[in-house]
């Protein structure tokens, strides 16, 4: 899994960042690349809620790619690699 192309968009509010890229996704039967768009908001006790959007139809089920998703972003953003 990777994220690429990932463009900011910047707002107002410090502790909600909103993101746009493409996702590449390895799939048992192939490799996809679609548009996602996803938010890191940081709540008041530091927990981190991540919202994740797919802007084209996905031929896989949602649910586990999404799993997968969430982790991955959440590690990104853990270790600092998700651009300001």
């Amino acid at each position: 899994m990777e994220l690429k192309d990932i463009v900011p968009e910047h707002g107002q509010v410090f502790y909600m960042k909103k993101y746009t890229c493409n996702a590449v996704l390895e799939l048992p039967t192939s490799t996809e690349s679609t548009p996602i768009f996803f938010s890191i908001e940081t709540s008041p006790f530091g927990k981190k809620i991540i919202e994740i959007s797919f802007l084209k139809p996905l031929n896989y089920p949602l649910i586990p790619v999404k799993k997968a998703l969430f982790e991955y972003i959440l590690t990104e953003e853990m270790e600092g690699r998700l651009p300001s």
